[in-house]
């Protein structure tokens, strides 16, 4: 039987890769995160935290001006993890060797601990959902931190709100849960198009661009939520790019935006359980 991983470990990794430019309340918290989720035997390690404007305008440059795919469509400023107050999370296996992107009830749990300590969960946004992402904005807006104000954040673990198992509300869908066929799309099958998609000039159009977007949204990962038909327009624009690149992230998948055969079987695999 392989060794469970150290509690420490995970607070470690996890410092490092926050920086040195994350906010101190957002800091502790996420440390607090890790070690309630650990008593409940969820091994969590933070991936990312600040990112200076330089790190940012690198991350955006990749995939444009530099080598490599398009991973951000901000600009240094424009990330709320630019100015130290967001986070983005993973869980692992016991052994910490694999990274786990299925976002089931454990995944959920975490983002309820984050919560009770203050945290806004990318999970809950109604625009487009960012799973892995954790922030604490002090109620200020992007523009605001642009504008040079920063918040007043007050840690709430003295409150010892999560000292105690949150009771969960059972999840009836998930866009990801390898364990459950989506309800919305339990009688309907997508015509996937073959091939590769993806951005281009002009834009991919046509039938099979429709039903790829028409199966993202069954399983919530909307071309533009909110928009006319949510976005489902039979164009493959950036924001159909992006709603691929987020079910790829979630899913274990290259997230580079680009539809093909990897991301075509995924996403059939949903419907034909």
């Amino acid at each position: 039987m392989a060794e469970k991983i150290g509690l420490q470990t995970l607070i470690d990794r996890s410092i490092r890769n926050m920086g040195a430019g994350i906010h101190s309340v957002v800091k502790e918290s996420a440390i607090e995160m890790i070690k309630q989720a650990y008593k409940e035997d969820i091994y969590v390690q933070i991936t990312s935290g600040h990112r200076s404007f330089a790190e940012q305008n690198k991350l955006y440059a990749q995939g444009r001006t530099a080598p490599g795919k398009i991973v951000t469509n901000a600009k240094g400023g424009q990330s709320n993890h630019n100015y130290g107050l967001a986070i983005d999370y993973v869980l692992l296996s016991a052994d910490g060797k694999k990274t786990l992107w299925t976002v089931n009830e454990k995944w959920r749990r975490v983002a309820q601990i984050g919560k009770s300590l203050g945290f806004s969960w990318g999970g809950d946004w109604k625009s487009f959902k960012d799973y892995p992402h954790l922030e604490m904005m002090g109620g200020l807006t992007l523009s605001q931190l642009q504008a040079g104000k920063r918040p007043v954040l007050v840690s709430l673990l003295s409150n010892k709100v999560s000292a105690k198992p949150i009771k969960t509300t059972p999840v009836k869908s998930s866009p990801s849960k390898s364990t459950s066929k989506p309800k919305t799309t339990s009688k309907k099958t997508y015509n996937l198009p073959s091939g590769i998609l993806k951005v281009t000039k002009p834009l991919t159009k046509g039938s099979g661009v429709k039903a790829l977007q028409e199966a993202l949204a069954a399983v919530y990962y909307y071309p533009d939520k909110g928009a006319k038909n949510n976005g489902i327009d039979g164009y493959y624009g950036p924001k159909t790019a992006n709603a691929v690149k987020r079910f790829q992230l979630m899913n274990g998948l290259t997230a580079d935006g680009i539809y093909g055969p990897k991301t075509k079987a995924k996403l059939e695999s949903l419907f034909n359980k």
